[in-house]
């Protein structure tokens, strides 16, 4: 594209006599164009793929089903003031966790907080404006990085930069990955604005709003940002070895002290949030350790044409005539040698580092992610479009250039042909893209040449067609392959469906049922999860990172189900555990049609109410641990303090379980690693889906025991058949209503809870020890009456405040652990930036003073005209300013 005409100072846009003037400034216009692109591009292929909100199908596919949306959901409520927790606990998953953690985890983005724009029940539609919004701040940010790497001597056309500022935040990545997990997508908008860091601390400038970019892009998603801060090193490694070419050792040295500097501080003032999510990973329930495996070269580099899709290999697309002008980059001579060699390595570089395991765990903070093992990916898409723009902006690149990219491009398509991940759109798209990007190269090139006997419309015309050209086949191809990629995952992962009538019927008995702190309402299970979070209550459920081991194990041993290994305790509709955990109403709701991808489902819900102990109830001091292998039967008993099942002894003879019971009990079958149906001889069967590790299924009720006392399970499954040594328990209900009238006897009399602290009032001369029903956590504190808080001791997986018969109350709280360690880390670098920010202003002062004391620098320091200024970066700011 031919270079564009240096544009007037931004002070000059209004003229003397006619109003406002268009904005010319190519600093404001990239940006702008870049996100407004970026925009329209998403939202066509979100059209053409028919998802939600512009299409009939779910989007809720994963995690962004189960998680981010009810996270989302809750944070506005949070944000309104509609929850009982703050920002330390919420009370509504997982009987009590950790909101600090999660809210570093999920919702710390600037972003989140649209959502309270939003009504109670359009969280998808909040979900995904958000997302939209920031897959084109993504695009805007990278244009503004990449207009302001212009050479100075040709400078490239604005509107370029915004096609492959859009080019990056539509990358391959966005819509496999980061559409799907939207925190991520801070880190997509983090990598250029820390390229930004690192240009000014490579030029000593901006010392005080530096550290505060890294800040923001560390507390919005520290993940990501740690992988966009190790792209932004390799940056500015390049930059310094390419952009300085007299530079003396000792300058780039002063530039690497400051980057790191800036890093530092940043980092600091995020530690608040960051050292809380840091310390609850480290108590978080552990998955399996998962050993790297790459990917194939094939497959890596299929993964650049469009349309492909597989959460196990790298996508790199990035648009085929976005990855033609990278490709240019070795070969246009235009380009300075320093700079065709330092990038083409660093790009090859970090594509090697995708494969190798020592560099796959620098890359991922040193442990190897559960799935998705090729998260950084967008630096590299970051990288490849900066390698773009150095070639395009020093002007079109010659057929030489054009045609070693195009035997790179087609040898790497030829590569990737025995790739699973090539769709049937995928070479067709890419072929129609490239012909056209080298249409719009030939265009362009042709622009530039100086030919005296061209009319004036053809000259103008050229340039308009090269660029309509490359816009359609960047756009073009970009729509083609997000919306191939969405129809995809909504075919080959899990998905929930999306939010209609059956949840809000849910909500309003949750809303109309809830008793809290008297007893817990619980939802009950929907097809996703977090069910807590999304319409309300409290109960078991609870999806998270940052579920603690105490709490999956605990659950675990009283026969609680879990999915993601752990990390996900499912609710269990069984008397026993809810008498534990005080629900004293559940949910019960089905859906009145199937459940469909492209409906919202509908349904009815039902709200049973039963008496439950309170919250804290007291047991007789002894033996407070539980053991997970043992049975999930007894392990009830022992929280409860009574004996409420009969534990038969059980025969197995192939697939059919005989045992005896007491007639009228109600028969339940534990059995967390069976996968298949399990039936009471003359009842429907029920459903179990153990797939250890990552699924443990939870325990059923199968029906009642008959007249004569003989138990017969029939088991129906294609796979081995692995039971636990006491699958059968008979609960007797008249023996459970006996021990809720005990504890609710002895138990608290009165119960509150404010934020973060529960408080309950127990009858005079109680001893032994309160146990509430939390699971016990790092971080709680109780007392005893007016005794000094400790750190909470557990009884069998619980909370629990030894009695010593002369307290009345107890009292716990809870505090994220690294809050302290976080404020004072925060507290230090604030104080730095403050002392960064005295010496800055000190040394502008003294720069403007000068040596003379003349009354010219009183001018220049009052901000009048002057002509003193005339240093080469102060010149050279001067020209980035007024475009040049």
């Amino acid at each position: 594209m031919p270079p564009a005409a240096t544009p007037a100072p931004v002070s000059d846009r209004d003229g003397a006599r006619g109003g406002p003037r268009p904005i010319r400034n190519p600093l404001l216009l990239a940006p702008a164009g870049a996100g407004l692109l970026t925009a329209a591009v998403f939202l066509l292929a979100t059209a053409l793929a028919r998802s939600h909100p512009l299409g009939p199908y779910t989007r809720n596919v994963v995690d962004l089903g189960q998680q981010y949306l009810p996270y989302h959901a809750y944070w506005r409520s949070f944000l309104l003031g509609d929850t009982h927790g703050d920002a330390f606990l919420n009370w509504n998953s997982g009987f009590g966790a950790n909101f600090l953690g999660d809210i570093g985890t999920y919702l710390s983005s600037p972003f989140s907080l649209l959502v309270v724009l939003f009504p109670v029940d359009r969280p998808e539609l909040a979900l995904y404006v958000i997302t939209a919004l920031k897959i084109a701040a993504a695009g805007a940010a990278m244009a503004a990085l990449l207009i302001r790497l212009r050479p100075p001597v040709r400078p490239g056309p604005w509107p370029l930069a915004a096609l492959l500022g859009a080019a990056y935040a539509l990358s391959g990545w966005t819509f496999n990955h980061g559409a799907s997990v939207p925190m991520w997508l801070d880190g997509l908008i983090a990598f250029p604005l820390l390229c930004l860091v690192a240009e000014w601390a490579r030029n000593g400038r901006r010392p005080v709003l530096g550290p505060l970019v890294v800040a923001v892009a560390w507390i919005a998603n520290f993940y990501t940002a740690y992988m966009a801060t190790l792209g932004a090193a390799l940056f500015l490694a390049v930059r310094l070895l390419t952009a300085d070419p007299d530079g003396t050792p000792r300058r780039r040295l002063a530039a690497l002290l400051r980057a790191a500097w800036t890093v530092g501080v940043g980092v600091g003032l995020a530690a608040p949030l960051v050292l809380v999510v840091f310390r609850g990973t480290k108590y978080a329930d552990p998955t399996p350790e998962t050993v790297f495996a790459p990917a194939t070269w094939a497959e890596l580099l299929g993964r650049l044409l469009p349309a492909t899709a597989n959460v196990a290999t790298p996508a790199l697309f990035i648009g085929t005539p976005a990855l033609l002008l990278a490709l240019t980059l070795p070969f246009h001579r235009a380009v300075a040698a320093r700079v065709r060699i330092g990038w083409t390595a660093l790009i090859v570089l970090v594509t090697l580092s995708l494969q190798w395991a020592p560099t796959h765990l620098l890359w991922h903070a040193g442990a190897s992610p559960n799935g998705n093992p090729y998260r950084q990916t967008f630096v590299l898409c970051g990288l490849l479009l900066v390698a773009a723009w150095l070639s395009a902006a020093a002007g079109p690149p010659r057929p030489a250039a054009l045609l070693g990219a195009a035997a790179l491009l087609g040898a790497f398509a030829l590569a990737a042909r025995g790739s699973t991940d090539i769709d049937a759109w995928t070479y067709p798209a890419a072929g129609a893209a490239l012909l056209l990007a080298l249409a719009a190269a030939l265009l362009a090139l042709r622009a530039t040449r100086a030919e005296p006997d061209r009319p004036a419309a053809v000259s103008r015309a050229l340039p308009v067609a090269a660029a309509v050209l490359l816009l359609a086949a960047q756009a073009g191809e970009t729509v083609v392959g997000g919306m191939r990629v969405e129809q995809q995952q909504r075919a080959d992962v899990a998905w929930s469906p999306r939010i209609g009538p059956w949840q809000r019927a849910v909500a309003a008995e949750v809303a109309r049922a809830d008793a809290w702190p008297a007893y817990r309402t619980d939802p009950g299970p929907l097809p996703g999860g977090n069910e807590p979070l999304l319409l309300g209550g409290e109960g078991a459920d609870a999806y998270s990172s940052l579920t603690t081991e105490n709490t999956s194990r605990t659950l675990d041993s009283l026969g609680f189900g879990h999915y993601a290994k752990g990390r996900h305790p499912e609710t269990l509709d069984n008397p026993v555990t809810d008498a534990i955990f005080s629900i004293g109403t559940r949910i019960r709701s089905e859906a009145t049609a199937p459940v469909r991808q492209d409906a919202a489902p509908d349904g009815t819900a039902t709200a049973a109410t039963t008496p439950v102990p309170p919250l804290v109830t007291v047991h007789p001091a002894g033996n407070a641990t539980v053991d997970p292998e043992e049975s999930a039967f007894r392990n009830q008993e022992l929280l409860l303090g009574s004996s409420v099942y009969t534990l038969p002894a059980v025969r197995r003879t192939g697939a059919t379980l005989t045992a005896r019971c007491p007639a009228g009990t109600e028969v339940w079958f534990w059995a967390p690693e069976y996968k298949g149906t399990a039936a009471l001889a003359g009842a429907a069967p029920a459903d179990f889906d153990g797939r250890p590790p990552a699924v443990r299924a939870a325990m059923r009720a199968l029906g009642t025991v008959p007249p004569g006392g003989a138990v017969r399970v029939e088991l129906a499954t294609d796979r081995k058949i692995t039971l636990p040594r006491q699958p059968v328990g008979c609960l007797d209900r008249a023996r459970l209503a006996g021990a809720v009238e005990r504890l609710t006897a002895t138990g608290a009399t009165r119960v509150t809870t404010t934020g973060h602290t529960l408080t309950a009032e127990l009858p005079p001369g109680s001893t032994g020890v309160a146990v509430v029903a939390v699971p016990r956590a790092t971080g709680w504190r109780c007392a005893a009456g007016a005794a000094e808080p400790v750190s909470a001791r557990s009884h069998r997986g619980l909370l629990a405040v030894p009695l010593d018969g002369r307290a009345t109350s107890v009292t716990c709280s809870f505090r994220p652990p690294g809050v302290r360690l976080g404020a004072a880390a925060g507290a230090t670098a604030l104080l730095a930036l403050l002392g960064t920010a005295l010496l800055a202003r000190r040394a502008r002062r003294r720069d403007r003073r000068p040596e003379d004391g003349s009354p010219e620098g009183r001018q220049e320091f009052t901000g009048r005209p002057h002509e003193a200024r005339s240093s080469g970066r102060d010149a050279d700011y001067a020209a980035r300013r007024t475009g040049a």
